[in-house]
């Protein structure tokens, strides 16, 4: 398994909780819309994250992030940040 497969499926496993009704979760799937996690269910969504894969998601990419695609997308971002500084000399 992909590190990309990895972090799509704790990003599932995450999501289910938040979800009112049981739905399929595809890359393309729109947080807001498609799910209907409203803004307050996004940011406890989102701390579960940070905490689940150790990192901060700054606000501002928060705000840039419209479907789990993007989501997964920004924690590998993220985390290739932070393992790139964590072996800088």
């Amino acid at each position: 398994m992909t590190e990309h497969e990895t972090i799509l499926l704790e990003v599932e496993r995450a999501l289910k909780p938040f979800l009112r009704e049981p739905r399929a979760v595809t890359p393309d799937s729109q947080i807001m819309g498609d799910l209907g996690l409203d803004s307050l269910a996004v940011m406890d969504f989102i701390m579960v994250l940070e905490e689940r894969f150790e990192i901060v998601i700054p606000i501002d990419r928060i705000a840039e992030v419209r479907t789990v695609g993007d989501l997964v997308a920004a924690i590998e971002e993220i985390r290739g940040q932070t393992a790139a500084s964590t072996t800088a000399p």
